[in-house]
């Protein structure tokens, strides 16, 4: 199994795709803002986590598995967050002006987010889901469900990243 090295650390995060739920430590250097590394330059194609638990909706019940080490393609990534309790700063100022959160509603994969869009004051969330052009999207304070796990409980973070060309959004 990979050891990191010295200029590197650790964090757990979670990554969701079309039919997965992934739970693992993701290795990046010491200077990575974690919550925003899909965002930043020399992502790896393949996404490397240790020790990571997967639930596989692939069937009912849902599959759980574990490995020592995963690779995961980045392109299937949907949604992915720092696992909780932990998380990063925001990625915004809050006296940012022209700006506000808007209430939204997101399917990802086998998962339902409720949470916030920070858009322009000038537009709606049509508009700017539209002529948005980042490859990743932050949503804020989001609850994530599961409707086929009921006794599964709410995940909340204060942010995420979505690919929002392969969510679908209600408001």
């Amino acid at each position: 199994m990979y050891t990191p090295a010295q200029d590197e650390k650790v964090t757990k995060v979670m990554l969701y795709s079309r039919n997965k739920l992934i739970h693992g430590d993701l290795v990046t250097k010491e200077s990575i803002r974690v919550s925003v590394w899909l965002r930043t330059q020399g992502v790896p194609n393949f996404i490397r986590l240790l020790k990571p638990e997967i639930l596989f909706f692939g069937g009912t019940p849902p599959k759980s598995l574990t490995y020592n080490e995963y690779f995961f393609p980045k392109d299937r990534v949907i949604g992915f967050h720092i696992a909780p309790p932990n998380s990063d700063p925001p990625d915004y100022q809050a006296d940012e002006l022209n700006r506000q959160m808007v209430d939204v509603n997101l399917m990802l994969g086998a998962f339902i987010l409720k949470g916030k869009l920070r858009i322009s004051t000038h537009a709606e969330v049509a508009t700017s889901i539209e002529v948005s052009t980042m490859t990743w999207l932050s949503v804020y304070e989001a609850d994530i469900v599961n409707p086929f796990l009921p006794n599964m409980p709410t995940i909340h973070v204060p942010m995420l990243l979505i690919d929002p060309k392969q969510v679908s959004f209600g408001v």
